[in-house]
């Protein structure tokens, strides 16, 4: 994590760490695999309470962060949730309530009291199959009807998706992108759950066969008002993912190095052979680039500037990085590295969940490829 948190933030974040290390223990997290949820409600209910789901919501309708950067202070819990495989709708969460706080409508953002107490789970209904995760393919229809719109089409690996009690769902009109949002049990919604790798997270798929609407659902306006909260929506989304992985990485690497000085091979300590002091080296290299990477994306979107770069230039070298760097503390590990038992393989897959989400790191390759002009 960056080294010039203000005393509030640095406050923010061990408390954060001491929530997680002693209410979620990772003995916990390995027992709340089989909830069908991920995790306990009043486990989430406590966490809000922390001021986990207040942080992108705005003052005047209850919420608040800790500098006044709110992407950054964000990746402080983000990075800590990764440090423990915490399980939980915190991303989805927060990115729905930044927009329904800055587009939706009154009544929509009297739902971020439920929020902010952590008793209303907000999912975001974006990706479709086959996995493009850009704004220009998305095929779910909203078509006008009777004043309002009638929605059809399929959305793929939703987090959250059937935890949620409200989805925000992105869909394509004759004005242009528009977002809607839906109670979880709207009539023709079809919510069904998905397995995922990462055993603590939830995904779901939302299949809509004609959902009929009001004008009241729609969060801000069609076209140039919901294509940026889409993009907004997108570039926090993925430094939160970079955030956590980033978190992840930095703990393996840690357990792996104390690992390599209690295990002793022909009578030394691992730590004390030269081959693998250079592998721990280049690994120490990938888990600080790989949080200064995330720090100037959530910089770029506290402060308005550059957002689009920095934001791929984390998920490509995280993306990419924080997987090869568990890759190496496997081999690392020996046999023992590929045991179920071990905890290693637990943050393993979730950072190979993060990659693919919202664009691999070869996607944000091509992207920044295209920033400069190639």
């Amino acid at each position: 994590m960056r080294f010039d948190l203000s005393d509030d933030q640095e406050f923010f974040r061990e408390t954060a760490r001491r929530f997680i290390e002693s209410e979620v223990p990772i003995s916990v997290v390995r027992e709340w695999h089989d909830l069908p949820d991920g995790c306990p409600p009043s486990w989430w209910q406590a966490a809000a309470e922390l001021g986990w789901t207040s942080l992108m919501v705005p003052e005047s309708l209850g919420g608040g962060s800790i500098s006044g950067r709110r992407v950054v202070d964000l990746t402080i819990v983000a990075d800590e949730m990764g440090r423990g495989v915490t399980p939980g709708p915190f991303m989805p969460t927060n990115v729905v309530a930044d927009t329904l706080g800055r587009s939706g409508s009154p009544d929509q953002q009297a739902l971020l009291e439920g929020v902010l107490a952590g008793e209303v789970v907000l999912g975001w209904a974006f990706c479709e199959p086959g996995g493009d995760w850009s704004a220009s393919h998305v095929a779910a229809e909203a078509a006008p009807a009777n004043g309002g719109y009638v929605l059809t089409g399929t959305k793929t690996a939703v987090e959250a998706g059937a935890q949620a009690h409200h989805l925000l769902v992105t869909a394509r009109t004759p004005d242009g992108l528009a977002q809607f949002l839906l109670p979880s049990k709207t009539d023709r919604m079809t919510i069904t759950p998905q397995e995922s790798l990462d055993l603590g997270r939830r995904f779901a798929e939302v299949r809509l066969d004609g959902v009929a609407v009001g004008p009241d659902a729609l969060v801000g306006e069609p076209g140039a008002v919901a294509e940026a909260d889409v993009e907004r929506q997108r570039q926090v989304m993925t430094v939160l993912q970079c955030a956590d992985s980033a978190g992840s990485a930095a703990r393996v690497l840690e357990f792996t190095v104390e690992y390599a000085f209690d295990r002793y091979s022909f009578g030394r300590p691992l730590a004390s052979y030269q081959a693998l002091k250079h592998r721990f080296a280049d690994m120490k290299l990938w888990s600080e680039a790989s949080q200064a990477a995330v720090d100037g994306a959530a910089d770029a979107l506290a402060d308005g500037a550059d957002e689009a770069r920095m934001v791929s230039v984390a998920k490509a070298y995280v993306g990419d990085y924080s997987v090869e760097l568990m890759h190496d503390c496997v081999q690392m590990h020996g046999g023992i590295g590929v045991t179920y038992e071990h905890d290693l393989h637990l943050y393993l897959r979730r950072a190979t969940v993060n990659r693919g989400l919202f664009g691999t790191p070869g996607d944000h390759r091509v992207c920044l490829s295209k920033m400069m002009g190639y």
